[in-house]
C-alpha cells in the first residue's frame, strides 16, 4: 500500500506507541487520585503539556488544553469566546474553512450573529483586504485556518491577528492549526494570535486526542462541565495514553522538522511535476503557492474523481478528493468552488498529501501509473470532443 492521504490521518509513529504502551497496561491509574500510584500518569500529563507547549511555541504550559480533537478544540475556542461576549454578535471567518469551523459558524448564524465569509483567489489564497474592511468594533471573533487541508496553501495569520488587535484589541483570534501542526513551525509567543487547535493524528499522534493554545487573557466558557480536569476547562478523566502519545509525537515533530520542509516538500514537488508532465488532463489547483510542503492537489480535466480513487486504490494507492470529513457527500469541494476552479476539473481533482514516511520509490510508482489510469479513464469519459479539443491545445 502507498499511502498519500495523510491530510486525512497519519500513521500512529511506532515511538509514540512505545511512549503509550505503559499507561495502557501498568500505569493505569487515574491521575487525579491522590496515592503514590497516581503519581506517574499525573507526571506524564504535564509533561506532554511542557512538550506541546514548546510545539506551539507558546510562553507557558498552562496555555495548552488537552481536548479529543481538532473539531473539539475549535469548538471549545468558538464557543468559548462567544458565550463570553455576547454582546458582540459579529463573526469574520473564510469560506474555505474545515467543516468543524464552518458548520459551527452556520449554527451561531442561526442564533442571530453575522458571519462575514472571506474569499480567496484562484490559487486559494486569501482576500486580506476584504477581511480588512469587514473588520468592525462589534466583531467578537475572527477565524483564519493556518494552512488549508485541501490545498495545503498558508493563511497569513499572524500578519491577520496583528492588524485585527490594532484597530480592535478586544477582538478575539482564532486560529484552526491541524493542517499546519507538525509541517511548519509555528511561534506563538511572538504572535498577537489568541487561540489555535490541533489535532494529534495529523502528525502522528493516534486519533482521539487534540489540544487548543490559549492566551492567559482569554476568557473561555467550558465546552464540557464537570470536573477539575484541564484547569476547570474541560472536565473529564484524562486520557493519559493518547495525551502522553500527542507530547511525544510534538517532540518528534519538533526533530524532524528540517525533513519535511526538505525533503518531503522535494518529493511532493517530484510528483507535482511527475504528473504535470505525463499526464495531458492535469492541471494543478493551486499554482506554484505559499503552501505546506507535503500537499499537491490536481485536477484531471472531464473525468470523475470518484473513478480516479477507485483506479489508484485498486493499485494499492490510497488519496483523497478532499476532507474527509465530508467524503461521503457528492457535491464539489466548497474550497476549490470558492477558488473558481473551472467545472471541467472541479469534479476530477485530487488531493495527494505526503509525511516523513513517503519514500522515493513511492512516489515513481504513482508517476509510472498515473498515465495509465487516465488513459483508461478519458476513453470512457462522455467528453470526448472536449479531450480531444484539450490534447491539440496541449499538442499531445
Amino acid at each position: 500500500m502507498i499511502y498519500l492521504d495523510n491530510n486525512a490521518t497519519t500513521a500512529t509513529d511506532k515511538k509514540v506507541l512505545e511512549e503509550m504502551l505503559p499507561f495502557l497496561s501498568e500505569e493505569y491509574a487515574n491521575p487525579s487520585s491522590m496515592y503514590d500510584f497516581a503519581k506517574k500518569p499525573a507526571s506524564a500529563i504535564r509533561e506532554a503539556r511542557v512538550k506541546m507547549r514548546d510545539f506551539f511555541g507558546a510562553k507557558d504550559e498552562k496555555e495548552i488544553f488537552f481536548t479529543s480533537c481538532g473539531s473539539e478544540s475549535a469548538n471549545m475556542a468558538i464557543k468559548g469566546v462567544l458565550n463570553c461576549n455576547k454582546e458582540k454578535r459579529h463573526i469574520i471567518t473564510t469560506k474555505v474553512e474545515h467543516p468543524c469551523v464552518l458548520n459551527t459558524y452556520k449554527w451561531f448564524e442561526k442564533q442571530g450573529y453575522e458571519v462575514d465569509y472571506i474569499g480567496v483567489n484562484a490559487q486559494g489564497e486569501l482576500n486580506v483586504d476584504e477581511l480588512k474592511e469587514k473588520l468592525r468594533k462589534d466583531t467578537a471573533l475572527v477565524s483564519v485556518m493556518w494552512a488549508n487541508n485541501e490545498t495545503g496553501v498558508i493563511h497569513p495569520v499572524e500578519e491577520i491577528a496583528e492588524y485585527v488587535k490594532s484597530k480592535c484589541p478586544e477582538t478575539r483570534v482564532f486560529v484552526d492549526g491541524v493542517q499546519a501542526a507538525g509541517k511548519i513551525p509555528m511561534n506563538v509567543k511572538d504572535t498577537k494570535i489568541d487561540m489555535v487547535g490541533v489535532s494529534g493524528h495529523k502528525f502522528h499522534a493516534p486519533k482521539g486526542i487534540g489540544a487548543l493554545y490559549v492566551k492567559p487573557d482569554v476568557r473561555l466558557t467550558p465546552l464540557i462541565n464537570g470536573g477539575h480536569q484541564e484547569r476547570g476547562m474541560r472536565a473529564g478523566t484524562e486520557n493519559v495514553p493518547y495525551i502522553v502519545g500527542m507530547g511525544k509525537a510534538a517532540e518528534l515533530a519538533g526533530v524532524n522538522m528540517n525533513h519535511e520542509l526538505t525533503e518531503v516538500k522535494r518529493l511532493r514537488d517530484k510528483l507535482e511535476a511527475g504528473i504535470l508532465q505525463n499526464v495531458f488532463n492535469a492541471r494543478l489547483n493551486t499554482g506554484i503557492t505559499n503552501r505546506v510542503p507535503n500537499t499537491t492537489n490536481i485536477g484531471f480535466e472531464y473525468v470523475e474523481g470518484e473513478l480516479i480513487l477507485l483506479h489508484l486504490s485498486d493499485i494499492g494507492v490510497c488519496a483523497s478528493s478532499g476532507s474527509a470529513c465530508t467524503s461521503g457527500s457528492l457535491e464539489p469541494s466548497h474550497v476549490l468552488r470558492a477558488m473558481g476552479i473551472p467545472f471541467t476539473a472541479l469534479h476530477g481533482s485530487i488531493r495527494f498529501s505526503l509525511s516523513r514516511f513517503t519514500e522515493e520509490k513511492d512516489i515513481d510508482y504513482v508517476i509510472k501509473n498515473m498515465p495509465i489510469i487516465m488513459d483508461k479513464l478519458t476513453k470512457i469519459s462522455p467528453f470526448q470532443s472536449e479531450l480531444e479539443e484539450l490534447r491539440k491545445r496541449k499538442g499531445v
